[in-house]
């Protein structure tokens, strides 16, 4: 609750994408969280990301997209996957990176962010829905000031395709595999959500 009361205060999923595109008509890259996979198909989030990123890349509004997420709740690497199906949806494999440390949201910007900097990308958004968006925003504009917002519009989202593409997922599958919950606590997990895991003075 007290997230989604801070969320209220936030400018509009249509405010940041207009302002943002205001900033710079095309970005370097943006940023997709990652979300679990349970094979064999995309979840309608992970689709959600996915779709969304590749139209910013077709619409020619990011040069590159970059999946970030590791294996965090189920034995595949979220990143990756997410770059198959953009891959198979028609975006170039040079232009689709994977940032395959982050286990939490905010960790997501922080390394996604990271990643792009040190490949050179100067003008980095964050895509995702709406939702995360909101959650990330302060987060965003306190630790990373640079960093922009293109959140999923929905109507637009209705006017796209969202066929299933075939992607081979076993090859991203880590063996012996142990869950988050078994990793970390609820407290460890919860600070992890608020950046608490990460060491922002380190440089690389």
């Amino acid at each position: 609750m007290v997230l989604l009361g801070c969320s209220l205060f936030n400018p509009s999923a249509n405010k940041m994408y207009r302002v943002s595109l205001q900033q710079h008509a095309q970005y370097d890259a943006v940023i997709v969280p990652g979300i679990p996979f349970n094979a064999p198909y995309w979840d309608r989030v992970m689709m959600m990301r996915v779709i969304w990123a590749v139209h910013l890349y077709k619409r020619g509004l990011t040069k590159n997209i970059i999946m970030s997420g590791s294996s965090v709740y189920t034995p595949y690497v979220e990143a990756k996957i997410m770059k198959l199906y953009a891959e198979a949806l028609g975006v170039p494999v040079e232009n689709v990176f994977v940032e395959e440390k982050a286990e939490h949201s905010t960790e997501n910007i922080w390394y996604g962010f990271k990643l792009g900097r040190s490949m050179g990308f100067n003008n980095i958004a964050l895509a995702s829905d709406p939702f995360q968006t909101n959650l990330l925003y302060r987060f965003g504009k306190k630790r990373i000031k640079e960093l922009a917002f293109l959140p999923v519009l929905f109507d637009t989202l209705r006017t796209l395709s969202h066929d299933t593409p075939t992607i081979n997922f076993e090859p991203h599958k880590i063996q012996n595999f142990v869950s988050l919950p078994n990793r970390e606590s609820k407290w460890e997990r919860l600070r992890g959500t608020w950046g608490k895991h990460i060491d922002f003075k380190k440089k690389d």
